[in-house]
């Protein structure tokens, strides 16, 4: 499949980015105002296909509460800077006011040691519940690492949804030194529905998928706050991913007999256009990072990182700057006052649902594509 030689002894496979693709609007048209952007996942219907990603420069229990309320899902980091310290936000100003540069040894160390603060089973009940009580669907964040340490904390503060993320989540992780997360039988005991990843391709997608979970994240270190390339060599354009991965999701509707695993687009969708490129891919919903962060209310205040950029022993990734955009409504659903695809995200993906002719998000994963590379 698109093996192209690198040298006589190697060849790979050709990737596309989203970059590299294209919509392609076919004969019929219809109004923006007749396209349906609901998105339901188990039991949760959401009026949007837009999760917040777990980051603390993007969600705090007020942001996931705003993000619910207009329709999507906010998903709070439980390893994060709301769970380490009862007051956060003198925390989240002195990361803030660091030195401008993105690259900064002294920036990372700073930021490691103000992340090497234990987390506090209390606090994730409090912040939780503090969503809870708001009347959004619940929704919290933990790595592989740290899952059979909280997940308990996170049952019993009532989450509605679950999120296992990390770098790259494996169904088959393989350890001699710790005994490792079983996903299977822990997503088998649970109550609530799991969403996991990364994943960056068909086989460990598929391994994911056959673990009960309900979704599959897609993405493997395409932030603009991550260097997972540059310091581990490894990146998937993010086209090829979804593609892939909503492949082994519809190899596993026929092997399971119908069960539907979602596929969810985590990382590099940075604009309007990104978000409609990924769902024309194959993607059920968006995991938004960049975009949010960009929001007045982001705890970041235009900065933006995340838990890799904070790793204690290798970390890969820095706070970046990303600006500030309008506030969160604003960005999500408009109106917008931005031509560059910052704003009135769902505004831009309805319209280009509609010049292509389709009025739900099952059916625009059928859309035309051709490969453009920029």
């Amino acid at each position: 499949m698109n093996e192209i030689p690198i040298g006589q002894a190697t060849s790979g496979r050709r990737a596309w980015a989203l970059d590299d693709v294209s919509i392609v609007p076919t004969r019929r048209t219809r109004s923006p105002q007749d396209v349906s952007l609901d998105w339901q996942i188990d039991a949760y219907t959401f009026s949007m296909p837009v999760i917040g990603a777990p980051m603390d420069s993007v969600m705090s229990p007020a942001t996931a509460i705003e993000l619910g309320r207009l329709g999507g899902l906010g998903v709070l980091n439980l390893e994060g800077l709301w769970t380490r310290y009862e007051d956060p936000e003198p925390v989240l100003e002195e990361i803030v006011h660091l030195e401008a540069a993105e690259i900064s040894a002294a920036n990372t160390r700073r930021m490691q040691q103000l992340y090497s603060e234990p987390i506090k089973a209390e606090l994730i009940t409090r912040r939780l519940a503090e969503i809870r009580e708001a009347g959004v669907v619940v929704s919290g964040s933990l790595t592989p690492q740290r899952t059979q340490e909280f997940y308990q904390t996170v049952v019993d503060a009532g989450v509605d949804m679950f999120v296992i993320r990390g770098t790259t989540v494996s169904a088959e992780h393989v350890s001699e030194q710790a005994n490792p997360l079983n996903l299977k039988e822990f997503i088998y005991e649970l109550d609530v529905p799991v969403i996991v990843g990364g994943a960056a391709g068909y086989t460990p997608a598929l391994h994911l998928m056959r673990t009960g979970a309900a979704g599959v994240l897609v993405g493997f270190g395409g932030s603009s706050a991550s260097t997972t390339h540059r310091a581990l060599g490894i990146r998937v354009p993010m086209a090829t991913a979804i593609s892939d991965i909503a492949a082994a999701r519809r190899d596993y509707l026929d092997e399971s007999g119908g069960r539907y695993v979602h596929v969810i687009a985590d990382g590099g969708l940075g604009t309007s256009g990104d978000i409609v490129k990924a769902l024309a891919m194959g993607a059920d919903a968006v995991m938004l990072g960049t975009t949010l962060a960009r929001a007045e209310e982001a705890p970041g205040q235009g900065w933006h990182w995340g838990l890799e950029a904070v790793h204690p022993n290798f970390p890969r990734g820095h706070r970046t700057r990303v600006g500030t955009v309008a506030p969160l409504e604003e960005v999500l659903i408009g109106p917008g006052h931005h031509t560059d695809g910052t704003s009135n995200l769902m505004g831009g993906l309805r319209h280009a649902m509609a010049t292509c002719g389709y009025v739900d998000l099952k059916s625009f994963q059928r859309v035309d594509t051709i490969v453009s590379p920029a």
